[in-house]
């Protein structure tokens, strides 16, 4: 359950000098005050110079996000921010920590300290502040819209920036396209080309982007708390990346429905309004960062489903014929291999994109039967929806999958982009959650930490995954990119001949990525696996997806990664490399005092094509003190269960 935090204002520090000053004759003190506040551990400090307004925040000293300004863009196109009058000025402490539902660890630190300068424009008749959080792995920064004509503003855009040094090198892409390095002031990725035709045209950058300094410095930036507001990508200028709202839904094209409008131009919001962070992920190195990921969904909104302890991540497979027997095979099969969940792909009602009705099965399809079944066998059923029959009739599909005892709902073809796009995800997922059902939605998506407002969204796609069959360098890649904004809903395969990567490499991807409801068998049937053993799959068998306690262990963007990740007694370790063959030595002094077993998944001698790498199986026996080496195949991987006997 949830914690809540524990907020304090420093009333010490407001009369020494972090003060509340009026609006009138302490402005002009205001204007010229700097206000600077350094994260609990004092490594990050953020600063906001209302004479801008600009932001900045160093790590360790060095400068990250040097001086850059903030706006939001009105309907008459002018900038609100630059030259409004700055007034009071709070600072506060926030301190605790709070209990996801899930996630990388058991608890995330919610420990912060906050400033909020207000402005006045009085030529418009608005008032807002800028709110800064500095938290010892990043800081963040949001506007606050206090007061306005009529209680509502109509914003075209917004103008936040983020400058970083010079020499940043950036990894960035866009609509599951592939990664470009590039430098700030070129951002350009190549879109995905079934992707973009109907979306946001121009360079532009999804998020998350990942930047690394000539220290080693690697930053991430993303979004949090975005909430009836438009999805955010990021563009080049001359100085340096500016942040842009989406007009258009991604992947829109050939699906409409009712009340569907191509473009956004505009959107409007009640006032008093947050908007989304901004923020700033912080490391030492790219590995450093996969620790720190829990800032962007400890940024959202608080639960506000309530009791959220009937949510249940786990690993799933989906049906791929459709007949009650595929349904029923199935179920033995993730039963077999200790799955939580079976889900019954697109067309099991019919074509999702026609007028089909998302409550009947096709006739070959018993569907309560199979549901009831996978229940018997403790395994949850997971319903594929199209996003038209959803917007037609979702309070209907809810009920009626509620009372089949249907898990959760996975749907398609899901629209984001604008704020109408985001309002109805919000709707979509609080409905399921009000009726038990966890979220999976899939399509040209990005995560903004809803999985903390509503806790059953429990996975998004967004990501060029194993459906497509990338390279060793692009799921290498992803450890330090998508995968770091929030669930990645990767949908891995198994000893399939498009794979681009060893078996191993696969095996050790569960650990690697986290995404609390993980696809495995992405491409298979039942029958595939039938008539001869496979020693190899117990680790996917056994190696969860929600966990106790997470350490990076060693990374490169592009290149490999290796991350150990406990779950109760056992930790979990996966190794990845790129189409390079590599040796790495690993310290394990994350395992603790005593013995522990180490059940190897590694590979095998290498073959021509490296889906034909087989599985070598081992046990050793380990203590903390050891170096433990792992040798990885071109394009391969090692997967490792450490546990005490």
């Amino acid at each position: 359950m949830e914690a809540l935090l524990v907020i304090s204002t420093s009333r010490r520090t407001v009369l020494a000098g972090a003060a509340t000053l009026p609006f009138g004759t302490g402005a002009a003190h205001a204007a010229e005050a700097i206000h600077r506040i350094s994260s609990p551990n004092g490594k990050v400090e953020l600063t906001i110079d209302p004479s801008g307004p600009t932001w900045s925040v160093k790590v360790n000293g060095r400068a990250a996000i040097e001086r850059s300004t903030l706006a939001l863009v009105l309907a008459d196109g002018k900038r609100l921010g630059p030259g409004a009058k700055p007034g009071q000025m709070r600072r506060k402490t926030i301190n605790g920590d709070w209990s996801p539902p899930y996630g990388i660890r058991k608890r995330y630190d919610g420990r912060c300290r906050e400033v909020e300068v207000e402005f006045d424009d009085t030529a418009r008749g608005i008032r807002f502040a800028i709110v800064g959080r500095a938290y010892d792995h990043g800081a963040a920064v949001r506007f606050r819209l206090l007061a306005a004509p009529g209680d509502e503003l109509v914003l075209t855009g917004e103008e936040t920036e983020f400058r970083l040094p010079a020499e940043a090198q950036l990894y960035v892409s866009r609509d599951e396209g592939e990664y470009q390095r590039t430098v700030q002031t070129r951002i350009a990725p190549t879109p995905h080309p079934d992707l973009t035709a109907s979306c946001d045209q121009g360079d532009l950058a999804d998020t998350p982007l990942t930047a690394q300094l000539s220290d080693g410095t690697t930053l991430l930036l993303s979004e949090s708390d975005r909430l009836h507001y438009p999805r955010v990508m990021l563009r080049s200028t001359d100085k340096g990346i500016v942040t842009y709202l989406m007009r258009f839904p991604g992947r829109a094209t050939g699906y409409s429905g009712p009340g569907d409008t191509p473009a956004e131009e505009s959107f409007r919001v009640p006032v008093p309004f947050e908007t989304p962070w901004r923020v700033v992920l912080a490391a030492p190195n790219p590995a450093a960062l996969i620790e720190r990921q829990d800032l962007i969904p400890t940024l959202a909104s608080p639960n506000r489903l309530g009791d959220v302890s009937w949510i249940k991540p786990g690993r799933a497979v989906r049906i791929t014929k459709y007949t009650t027997q595929a349904g029923l095979d199935t179920v033995d099969f993730a039963a077999e291999r200790k799955l939580d969940y079976v889900e019954w792909d697109a067309r099991w009602y019919g074509d999702g994109t026609d007028p089909s009705d998302a409550t009947y099965a096709i006739p070959a399809i018993d569907i309560e039967r199979v549901i009831g079944y996978a229940r018997s066998k403790g395994i949850g059923m997971i319903l594929y929806v199209d996003r038209v029959p959803a917007m037609r009739q979702l309070d209907a599909i809810v009920k009626t999958y509620q009372r089949w005892g249907a898990a959760g709902i996975k749907f398609g073809f899901v629209w984001e982009g604008r704020q109408a796009d985001v309002d109805f995800i919000y709707d979509l997922v609080k409905t399921c959650g009000e009726h038990r059902l966890l979220v999976n939605l899939h399509d040209n998506l990005r995560p903004a930490g809803l999985e903390r407002t509503l806790p059953n969204y429990v996975a998004l796609e967004g990501v060029r995954g194993n459906e497509q069959f990338p390279t060793a360098t692009h799921n290498c890649t992803l450890p330090f990119t998508r995968a770091l904004s929030g669930p990645i809903d990767y949908t891995i395969c198994y000893a399939n001949p498009r794979n681009r990567t060893t078996n191993a490499h696969q095996l050790a991807l569960a650990a690697i990525y986290y995404n609390p409801l993980t696809f495995l068998y992405w491409y298979d049937a039942p029958s595939k696996y039938a008539g001869r053993d496979w020693p190899e799959l117990a680790y996917f068998d056994e190696c969860p997806t929600s966990w106790d306690e997470t350490v990076a262990l060693s990374g490169a963007i592009g290149e490999h990664a290796v991350v150990a990740r406990r779950a109760g007694k056992r930790w979990f370790l996966g190794a990845i490399t790129n189409e390079a063959a590599r040796t790495l030595t690993i310290d394990l002094t994350f395992l603790g005092a005593g013995t522990w077993r180490a059940r190897r998944f590694a590979d095998g001698v290498p073959a021509a094509r490296p889906f034909e790498t087989p599985v070598a199986l081992s046990t050793d026996t380990v203590t903390a003190a050891d170096r433990f080496v792992l040798a990885l195949a071109p394009a391969g991987g090692q997967a490792v269960i450490f546990e005490q006997p």
